[in-house]
C-alpha cells in the first residue's frame, strides 16, 4: 500500500513540473529595462518592468478628471523625454486607486487602459497617472500586465523587440 501511495504521488508531481515548464515555455524573456511603444500617442518609451508592483504607471502631468457622456475621463499630459515634446492624451478613466508610498504617505491616482506594445504584443493594460519626471524611466508595467506573456531577467536590458506584433493578444486582461 505504502509503494502504491509513493508512486501516486510521484505521478503527480511529475504531471505538476510538465504543467509548470509547459506555462512557462510560452513565456518570453526581457531585461528589467525594455524599449516600448504607445501607438496611441506614437510614443516610443523606455519602460521599468517591475514584477514587484501590482499596477503599470505613466509619467503624466497636468491631469484633469471631467465627466463627459456620463463617463468619468481624464486629460493629461506626457513628455517624449527624447524630442521634448509635450503629447496630450485624453482617455476614459476606468477607476482611481489609493497608493500607499515607500514613506508611507498615500496618494489617489486616476487608472486609464492604455496600449502598451512590448515584445511583439499589444496589450491592452491598465496604467496609473503620476508624475514620474524624477524617475528614470517614464513608464512601469507591473505584475498584472507582464504576467500573461513575460519572464524578467533582472540582470539584463534590452532583451525584446518594442515593435507591436499583428494585433491585441487574445487572453490580455486590461
Amino acid at each position: 500500500m505504502k509503494k502504491i501511495l509513493i508512486k501516486i504521488l510521484f505521478v503527480v508531481l511529475c504531471s505538476q513540473v510538465h504543467s509548470a515548464s509547459a506555462e512557462t515555455a510560452d513565456l518570453k524573456i526581457f531585461g528589467w529595462v525594455e524599449n516600448a511603444y504607445l501607438p496611441g500617442p506614437g510614443l516610443d518609451i523606455k519602460a521599468k518592468l517591475d514584477t514587484g508592483a501590482e499596477t503599470s504607471s505613466l509619467d503624466a502631468r497636468v491631469i484633469k478628471k471631467f465627466r463627459k457622456g456620463g463617463k468619468r475621463w481624464v486629460r493629461f499630459a506626457t513628455t517624449d523625454r527624447e524630442s521634448g515634446k509635450e503629447i496630450i492624451l485624453v482617455q476614459e478613466r476606468v477607476r482611481t486607486i489609493g497608493v500607499v508610498q515607500h514613506d508611507g504617505s498615500r496618494q489617489t491616482r486616476p487608472v486609464v487602459l492604455l496600449e502598451v506594445c512590448l515584445g511583439g504584443r499589444r496589450l491592452n493594460t491598465e496604467v496609473s497617472l503620476i508624475d514620474r519626471s524624477e524617475f528614470n524611466y517614464p513608464l512601469l508595467l507591473g505584475r498584472s500586465a507582464l504576467a500573461s506573456f513575460a519572464l524578467v531577467d533582472p540582470g539584463s536590458i534590452f532583451l525584446g523587440d518594442p515593435g507591436c506584433g499583428t494585433g491585441i493578444n487574445p487572453g490580455d486582461k486590461p
